[in-house]
Protein backbone atom coordinates (compact mmCIF):
# COMPACT_ATOMS: atom_id res chain seq x y z
CA UNK A 1 0.00 0.00 0.00
CA UNK A 2 1.37 3.29 -0.89
CA UNK A 3 2.38 5.42 2.18
CA UNK A 4 3.25 2.80 4.62
CA UNK A 5 7.28 2.40 4.22
CA UNK A 6 8.47 1.89 7.70
CA UNK A 7 12.00 3.24 8.66
CA UNK A 8 13.92 2.04 11.64
CA UNK A 9 12.56 5.28 14.10
CA UNK A 10 9.21 5.24 12.88
CA UNK A 11 8.32 1.74 11.59
CA UNK A 12 4.21 2.38 11.09
CA UNK A 13 5.37 5.15 8.92
CA UNK A 14 2.26 6.54 7.16
CA UNK A 15 0.64 4.06 8.44
CA UNK A 16 -3.66 4.37 8.95
CA UNK A 17 -4.43 2.22 11.74
CA UNK A 18 -8.30 2.26 12.80
CA UNK A 19 -8.40 1.90 16.76
CA UNK A 20 -12.04 0.64 17.77
CA UNK A 21 -12.10 1.87 21.35
CA UNK A 22 -12.46 5.77 22.73
CA UNK A 23 -11.55 7.68 26.10
CA UNK A 24 -8.61 6.53 28.11
CA UNK A 25 -7.35 3.07 26.22
CA UNK A 26 -8.01 4.65 22.57
CA UNK A 27 -5.89 7.99 23.67
CA UNK A 28 -3.34 5.49 25.13
CA UNK A 29 -3.34 3.24 21.84
CA UNK A 30 -3.54 6.00 19.72
CA UNK A 31 -0.25 7.91 21.34
CA UNK A 32 1.55 4.63 20.92
CA UNK A 33 0.77 4.69 17.25
CA UNK A 34 2.05 7.72 16.45
CA UNK A 35 5.41 7.33 18.61
CA UNK A 36 5.85 4.67 15.67
CA UNK A 37 4.64 6.93 12.86
CA UNK A 38 1.04 5.61 12.32
CA UNK A 39 -1.92 7.54 12.00
CA UNK A 40 -4.65 6.52 14.37
CA UNK A 41 -8.24 6.42 13.26
CA UNK A 42 -9.65 6.17 16.38
CA UNK A 43 -13.23 5.45 15.48
CA UNK A 44 -15.18 3.58 19.08
CA UNK A 45 -17.51 0.98 17.89
CA UNK A 46 -18.41 -0.24 21.37
CA UNK A 47 -19.71 1.27 24.29
CA UNK A 48 -21.34 0.18 27.37
CA UNK A 49 -24.44 0.70 29.00
CA UNK A 50 -26.41 -0.14 32.14
CA UNK A 51 -27.72 -3.69 33.34
CA UNK A 52 -31.16 -4.51 32.44
CA UNK A 53 -31.30 -6.24 36.03
CA UNK A 54 -30.10 -3.01 37.68
CA UNK A 55 -31.88 -4.95 41.24
CA UNK A 56 -29.53 -7.48 40.59
CA UNK A 57 -26.47 -5.87 40.87
CA UNK A 58 -27.49 -3.86 43.79
CA UNK A 59 -28.42 -6.52 45.53
CA UNK A 60 -25.21 -8.06 45.03
CA UNK A 61 -22.91 -5.05 45.89
CA UNK A 62 -25.08 -5.31 49.38
CA UNK A 63 -23.95 -8.37 49.68
CA UNK A 64 -20.22 -7.50 48.82
CA UNK A 65 -20.59 -4.95 51.40
CA UNK A 66 -21.38 -6.72 54.39
CA UNK A 67 -19.06 -9.80 53.95
CA UNK A 68 -21.11 -12.73 52.16
CA UNK A 69 -19.20 -13.15 49.64
CA UNK A 70 -15.34 -14.97 50.49
CA UNK A 71 -14.50 -13.66 46.66
CA UNK A 72 -15.34 -11.56 43.52
CA UNK A 73 -14.26 -12.33 40.49
CA UNK A 74 -13.73 -9.62 37.92
CA UNK A 75 -12.80 -10.08 34.32
CA UNK A 76 -12.71 -6.21 32.88
CA UNK A 77 -12.10 -3.35 33.65
CA UNK A 78 -15.04 -1.84 32.17
CA UNK A 79 -16.49 -4.33 35.60
CA UNK A 80 -14.26 -2.00 37.56
CA UNK A 81 -15.92 1.14 35.91
CA UNK A 82 -18.91 -0.16 37.22
CA UNK A 83 -17.88 -1.11 40.85
CA UNK A 84 -16.14 2.93 40.92
CA UNK A 85 -19.46 4.03 39.62
CA UNK A 86 -21.53 2.73 42.08
CA UNK A 87 -19.33 3.12 45.26
CA UNK A 88 -19.41 -0.71 45.79
CA UNK A 89 -17.57 -2.23 48.94
CA UNK A 90 -15.58 -4.89 49.12
CA UNK A 91 -15.58 -6.26 52.91
CA UNK A 92 -11.96 -6.70 54.57
CA UNK A 93 -12.74 -10.50 54.69
CA UNK A 94 -13.88 -10.97 51.12
CA UNK A 95 -10.80 -11.40 48.59
CA UNK A 96 -10.72 -10.65 44.72
CA UNK A 97 -9.18 -12.70 41.82
CA UNK A 98 -8.76 -10.50 38.15
CA UNK A 99 -8.89 -12.02 35.11
CA UNK A 100 -5.46 -9.81 33.68
CA UNK A 101 -2.98 -7.54 34.48
CA UNK A 102 -5.54 -5.04 32.68
CA UNK A 103 -8.16 -5.92 35.19
CA UNK A 104 -5.55 -5.75 38.27
CA UNK A 105 -4.30 -2.35 37.44
CA UNK A 106 -7.59 -1.04 36.73
CA UNK A 107 -8.80 -2.41 40.58
CA UNK A 108 -6.01 -0.89 42.00
CA UNK A 109 -6.31 2.15 40.14
CA UNK A 110 -9.63 2.11 41.78
CA UNK A 111 -8.29 1.83 45.35
CA UNK A 112 -9.26 -1.90 45.39
CA UNK A 113 -7.09 -5.10 46.35
CA UNK A 114 -6.21 -8.19 43.91
CA UNK A 115 -5.38 -11.11 45.43
CA UNK A 116 -5.42 -13.93 42.04
CA UNK A 117 -4.19 -12.25 38.82
CA UNK A 118 -3.61 -15.63 36.22
CA UNK A 119 0.40 -16.28 36.24
CA UNK A 120 0.26 -17.06 32.63
CA UNK A 121 -2.67 -16.99 30.60
CA UNK A 122 -5.06 -14.31 31.04
CA UNK A 123 -8.12 -16.10 30.83
CA UNK A 124 -11.14 -17.35 32.50
CA UNK A 125 -8.85 -20.29 31.57
CA UNK A 126 -6.40 -19.20 33.39
CA UNK A 127 -7.91 -18.04 36.35
CA UNK A 128 -9.42 -21.26 36.53
CA UNK A 129 -5.64 -22.94 36.45
CA UNK A 130 -4.63 -20.89 39.33
CA UNK A 131 -7.46 -20.67 41.42
CA UNK A 132 -7.01 -24.29 43.67
CA UNK A 133 -3.44 -23.26 44.70
CA UNK A 134 -4.58 -19.19 45.04
CA UNK A 135 -7.68 -21.12 47.68
CA UNK A 136 -5.80 -23.68 48.89
CA UNK A 137 -8.18 -25.88 48.09
CA UNK A 138 -10.69 -25.18 49.97
CA UNK A 139 -14.23 -26.02 48.86
CA UNK A 140 -17.36 -24.56 48.14
CA UNK A 141 -16.47 -21.19 48.61
CA UNK A 142 -19.05 -18.33 48.04
CA UNK A 143 -17.84 -16.59 44.81
CA UNK A 144 -19.84 -13.22 42.84
CA UNK A 145 -19.10 -13.35 39.32
CA UNK A 146 -19.60 -10.02 38.08
CA UNK A 147 -19.42 -10.18 34.07
CA UNK A 148 -20.53 -8.47 30.73
CA UNK A 149 -24.10 -9.54 29.57
CA UNK A 150 -22.84 -10.93 26.62
CA UNK A 151 -19.56 -12.73 28.13
CA UNK A 152 -19.49 -16.54 28.20
CA UNK A 153 -20.10 -17.82 31.51
CA UNK A 154 -16.92 -19.86 31.40
CA UNK A 155 -15.51 -19.20 34.72
CA UNK A 156 -18.75 -19.71 36.39
CA UNK A 157 -19.08 -23.09 34.92
CA UNK A 158 -15.83 -23.68 35.88
CA UNK A 159 -16.35 -22.83 39.76
CA UNK A 160 -19.46 -24.53 40.06
CA UNK A 161 -17.93 -27.25 38.28
CA UNK A 162 -15.16 -27.56 41.15
CA UNK A 163 -17.93 -27.22 43.53
CA UNK A 164 -18.18 -23.49 44.50
CA UNK A 165 -21.13 -21.67 45.39
CA UNK A 166 -21.33 -18.60 42.66
CA UNK A 167 -23.56 -15.95 42.18
CA UNK A 168 -23.49 -14.54 38.52
CA UNK A 169 -24.03 -11.29 37.72
CA UNK A 170 -24.52 -9.14 35.06
CA UNK A 171 -22.52 -5.49 35.49
CA UNK A 172 -22.98 -4.15 32.09
CA UNK A 173 -23.90 -4.34 28.76
CA UNK A 174 -21.94 -3.83 25.87
CA UNK A 175 -23.95 -1.98 22.73
CA UNK A 176 -22.55 -1.11 18.96
CA UNK A 177 -21.51 2.59 18.02
CA UNK A 178 -21.77 3.50 14.40
CA UNK A 179 -18.95 4.56 13.50
CA UNK A 180 -18.93 7.60 10.64
CA UNK A 181 -19.56 7.16 6.73
CA UNK A 182 -15.97 8.58 6.00
CA UNK A 183 -14.40 5.69 8.16
CA UNK A 184 -16.52 2.95 6.69
CA UNK A 185 -15.90 4.46 2.74
CA UNK A 186 -11.82 4.42 4.11
CA UNK A 187 -11.90 0.93 5.31
CA UNK A 188 -13.50 -0.54 1.95
CA UNK A 189 -11.34 1.75 -0.37
CA UNK A 190 -8.20 0.28 1.13
CA UNK A 191 -7.17 3.65 2.93
CA UNK A 192 -6.99 1.88 5.74
CA UNK A 193 -3.85 -0.10 6.43
CA UNK A 194 -4.55 -2.31 10.02
CA UNK A 195 -7.91 -2.58 12.05
CA UNK A 196 -7.03 -3.31 15.58
CA UNK A 197 -9.85 -5.73 17.06
CA UNK A 198 -9.63 -5.75 20.96
CA UNK A 199 -12.46 -8.18 21.67
CA UNK A 200 -15.34 -10.42 20.64
CA UNK A 201 -17.94 -7.33 20.51
CA UNK A 202 -15.50 -5.68 18.31
CA UNK A 203 -14.80 -8.21 16.39
CA UNK A 204 -18.88 -8.08 15.37
CA UNK A 205 -18.92 -5.09 14.98
CA UNK A 206 -16.10 -4.76 13.03
CA UNK A 207 -17.81 -7.32 10.53
CA UNK A 208 -21.22 -5.78 10.29
CA UNK A 209 -19.92 -2.33 9.94
CA UNK A 210 -17.16 -2.58 8.07
CA UNK A 211 -17.28 -6.12 6.67
CA UNK A 212 -16.14 -7.62 4.11
CA UNK A 213 -12.16 -5.78 5.05
CA UNK A 214 -10.12 -5.53 1.80
CA UNK A 215 -7.29 -8.38 1.37
CA UNK A 216 -4.60 -5.52 1.83
CA UNK A 217 -5.75 -4.26 4.98
CA UNK A 218 -4.52 -6.22 8.51
CA UNK A 219 -6.90 -7.53 10.57
CA UNK A 220 -4.76 -7.48 14.29
CA UNK A 221 -6.59 -9.44 17.48
CA UNK A 222 -5.54 -8.63 20.89
CA UNK A 223 -5.62 -12.67 21.96
CA UNK A 224 -6.68 -16.17 20.83
CA UNK A 225 -9.38 -15.76 22.40
CA UNK A 226 -10.63 -12.90 20.17
CA UNK A 227 -9.28 -14.31 17.32
CA UNK A 228 -11.47 -17.07 17.71
CA UNK A 229 -14.48 -15.15 17.83
CA UNK A 230 -13.65 -13.22 15.43
CA UNK A 231 -13.17 -16.41 13.20
CA UNK A 232 -16.34 -18.15 14.44
CA UNK A 233 -18.18 -14.72 12.71
CA UNK A 234 -16.44 -15.01 9.64
CA UNK A 235 -14.00 -12.02 10.09
CA UNK A 236 -10.30 -12.67 8.66
CA UNK A 237 -7.33 -13.01 11.36
CA UNK A 238 -3.83 -11.86 9.93
CA UNK A 239 -1.89 -11.42 13.46
CA UNK A 240 -2.31 -12.30 16.95
CA UNK A 241 -0.43 -10.21 19.53
CA UNK A 242 1.85 -12.96 21.79
CA UNK A 243 -0.04 -10.88 25.03
CA UNK A 244 -3.28 -9.60 25.58
CA UNK A 245 -1.89 -6.00 26.26
CA UNK A 246 -2.64 -3.69 23.28
CA UNK A 247 1.20 -2.71 23.34
CA UNK A 248 1.84 -6.43 22.31
CA UNK A 249 -1.07 -5.85 19.59
CA UNK A 250 0.64 -3.20 18.33
CA UNK A 251 4.23 -4.78 18.43
CA UNK A 252 2.33 -7.09 16.13
CA UNK A 253 1.91 -4.32 13.60
CA UNK A 254 5.41 -3.45 13.90
CA UNK A 255 6.91 -7.04 13.22
CA UNK A 256 4.67 -6.86 10.15
CA UNK A 257 5.71 -3.41 9.09
CA UNK A 258 8.22 -4.63 6.22
CA UNK A 259 5.81 -6.56 4.59
CA UNK A 260 4.76 -5.41 1.18
CA UNK A 261 1.10 -4.93 2.11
Amino acid sequence: MSGARPNADKPLAGWRVLVPRGGPWGDQVAANLRSRGALPVVAPMINFAPTDDASALEAALGKLAVGEFDWMTVTSATTVDVLSSHRAVVAPGTRIAAVGETTAAALVAAGYHVDIVPSEDNSAKGLLEDWEAATHGVIPLRVLALRSEIAKPLLTEGLRRIGHEVESVVAYRTVGVPVSDRVVADVKAGRVHAVLVTSGSVAQQVQEQLGPIPETTLIACIGPRTAKDAAAIGLRVDVIADERSAESLIEALVRLAPRDL
